[in-house]
């Protein structure tokens, strides 16, 4: 049986962890609140409270005794994100530089690319203008920069799925600008599937963009999201804003992968 560690059990973490086990996987899951600790072991996870702010508590040891360490924490709201998260993120490397883990596959998102109107691939020079997309890049380069483990990096699109649909998002706004920009998003199944997949077929350092094939436009998704629910859509306005177009060609390549959710339209 192999053994997985997810540090982060929120609403991406904890369906995975739950896949994981249905995979035959021993995994541990971590949480920074005490009342989510029962939920985890009534699912089977070995649950442990891991705070990092930005040095991680002393449960930690227990806590990367596995094979695989998956990091889905996302940079905090503080107004020194970037420095902060890479703080966070160089306690964690250190603490699996001294751990039996030599494989990492770590959640960055698509805020790395800027909106230049044009399609982004997994080589393209960046140079990230949010402060969450300078976070993530630089907790990316620390993981990969590492000689004692290998690290994947898998770049999600926006995120939708059960208990985060998107049609209340702009529900009633007006004037929306963007309403021609193309969209990247993908769903939690093709996340989760993703990162089980990275570790089924042992793929390390590498760095995947990871979006649905479909990019529709922000007023049809939006449109067509808010009617799903029944709610009054947003209106959207004629003003054209930078965007971009975010290729997964690589992550099908090489994962040899199909989307579960392809047409992120049918997904409302």
């Amino acid at each position: 049986m192999k053994s997985v560690s997810i540090m982060g059990c929120g609403w991406l973490g904890f369906p995975l962890a739950e896949y994981l086990i249905k995979k035959k996987y021993s995994v541990k899951g971590s949480t920074t609140s005490a009342e989510k600790i029962d939920k985890l072991l009534a699912a089977g996870i070995d649950a442990f409270i891991i705070t990092s702010t930005p040095k991680l508590n002393e449960e930690v040891d227990k806590f990367f005794d596995s094979e695989v360490l998956i990091i889905n924490i996302p940079p905090g709201g503080a107004d020194n994100k970037p420095e902060y998260h890479s703080n966070q993120i160089t306690f964690i490397k250190s603490a699996i530089e001294k751990s039996v883990i030599n494989k990492v596959v770590f959640v960055s998102s698509t805020s790395v690319y800027n909106e230049n109107n044009f399609s982004v691939i997994e080589t393209d020079t960046l140079n990230p203008k949010s402060t969450s997309g300078k976070a993530l890049l630089a907790a990316e380069n620390i993981l990969l920069n590492s000689n004692k483990f290998q690290t994947t990096v898998v770049r999600f699109g926006g995120l939708i799925g059960p208990g985060r649909n998107p049609g209340k998002f702009l529900v009633r706004r007006k004037n929306v600008s963007g309403g021609n920009t193309p969209i990247n998003l993908i769903h939690r199944d093709d996340c989760i599937e993703i990162i089980y997949q990275i570790i089924v077929q042992n793929i390390w350092g590498e760095i995947f963009n990871a979006v649905s094939d479909s990019h529709p436009s922000k007023k049809e998704f939006y449109i067509k999201a808010a009617l799903s629910l029944n709610l009054l859509p947003p209106h959207f306005n004629d003003e054209n804003i930078n965007f971009k177009i975010v290729d997964s060609s690589k992550l099908k390549q090489r994962l040899k992968y199909n989307f579960i959710h392809p047409d992120i339209l049918k997904t409302l």
